[in-house]
């Protein structure tokens, strides 16, 4: 049904409420934008760059996976995120092989710190690869939609101009607002479609090329982790002010792992007490077990998205006793002080009461 009235109502959409997908756009291959509006008409209110986590009915039980609002919070009656199925993708199939207009997922969010509004500049350099493009678009249409201009240079790269993700959007804003300065980089061109923009991969360079003013920019990139890791390590060398970097990635970092405080260590030895109060059971395990391990043990379920403290999906409340929780920033101080903890990455110290 086509909504063209006026805004029925200043209700802000919260996740309580399920989404329903109102169309689906092919992008490049095997990727698509789906829009998303609350049946009651509510607005959404986020910040661009924010992500969204779906519960997603694959065969065999649902899955919650992450993706990026594609969508300008400048446009509030609807929501989009764009998905690219890799190889091994079971929820972005799902979505691109069986999801239609008219049915309804839920959905928790919108949350995440990737946002140019927590940094505020004169200039920015967005650098992404791929589907990282996703953030980019929504800051850039963001800017685009308040009518001033920005000095904003857009960096993509791709393997081919093919496989370039909102291109001819993209170079519609570009075209209205001389801010919008966009560079495209791709490693090959398509058969048959000669290609007189820059081709390689993104090194120092590149970055020169693109963006000679480089320094004077607050950075954000989004993309595969080698490809952050390539970017990062490039501005690193040429002696950019890495607080003015900021990336964001919904896969563990390679090598890496979360750094443990030094006055508190869980054993592996000594074991913890669980007990859920919504269920009225309880369980044992190691120190070392992650809550969300323990519950899952214990034949209970807690949505959950990157299982690595990244995108918030796990977050639960804490109503006794203490954790060890190192998180990877999907989860705020307010959120702490209130008493969530996010259970990918909380281990029970003792007897720990949760609300499952």
């Amino acid at each position: 049904m086509n909504d063209l009235s006026s805004f029925p109502s200043r209700t802000i959409w919260n996740d309580s409420e399920m989404l329903e997908c109102v169309s689906i756009i092919p992008e490049v291959p095997d990727t698509a934008t789906f829009a998303f509006r609350a049946p009651s008409g509510a607005l959404f209110d986020f910040l661009p760059g924010q992500f969204l986590t779906l519960e997603v009915p694959v065969p065999g039980g649902p899955v919650h996976r992450t993706w990026t609002i594609s969508s300008s919070p400048s446009r509030p009656r609807s929501l989009s995120i764009t998905a690219k199925a890799q190889g091994a993708s079971v929820a972005t199939r799902w979505l691109l092989d069986n999801l239609k207009p008219g049915m309804r997922l839920k959905a928790i969010g919108p949350a995440g710190r990737f946002s140019h509004l927590h940094h505020e500049s004169d200039k920015y350099l967005f650098i992404s690869a791929g589907s990282g493009i996703t953030p980019m678009m929504a800051m850039t249409t963001y800017m685009y939609d308040l009518g001033t201009e920005p000095d904003v240079v857009f960096v993509n790269c791709a393997r081919r101009p093919s496989e370039i993700i909102f291109r001819e959007r993209l170079e519609h804003m570009a075209s209205r607002v001389p801010g919008i300065d966009l560079k495209w980089v791709i490693e090959q061109p398509d058969r048959f479609h000669p290609w007189t923009g820059l081709q390689g991969r993104m090194n120092q360079l590149i970055l020169g090329l693109v963006a000679p003013d480089y320094l004077e920019r607050e950075v954000f990139c989004c993309g595969p982790e080698p490809f952050m890791t390539a970017v990062r390590e490039a501005l690193a060398g040429l002696g950019f002010d890495m607080d003015r970097f900021h990336q964001e990635s919904f896969s563990a970092p390679v090598g890496t792992e979360l750094p443990l405080p030094e006055d508190v260590v869980p054993d592996e030895d000594t074991k913890a007490e669980i007990h859920f109060a919504a269920s009225g059971s309880s369980t044992t395990c190691s120190e070392t077990d992650t809550i969300l391990a323990a519950t899952r043990n214990a034949g209970l379920n807690i949505p959950s998205g990157c299982t690595f403290g990244v995108c918030g999906t796990c977050k639960i409340k804490k109503i006794a006793g203490e954790v060890h929780m190192v998180h990877n920033g999907g989860i705020s101080e307010d959120d702490i002080a209130d008493g969530y903890i996010l259970a990918c990455c909380s281990h029970a110290i003792g007897s720990v009461t949760i609300d499952v």
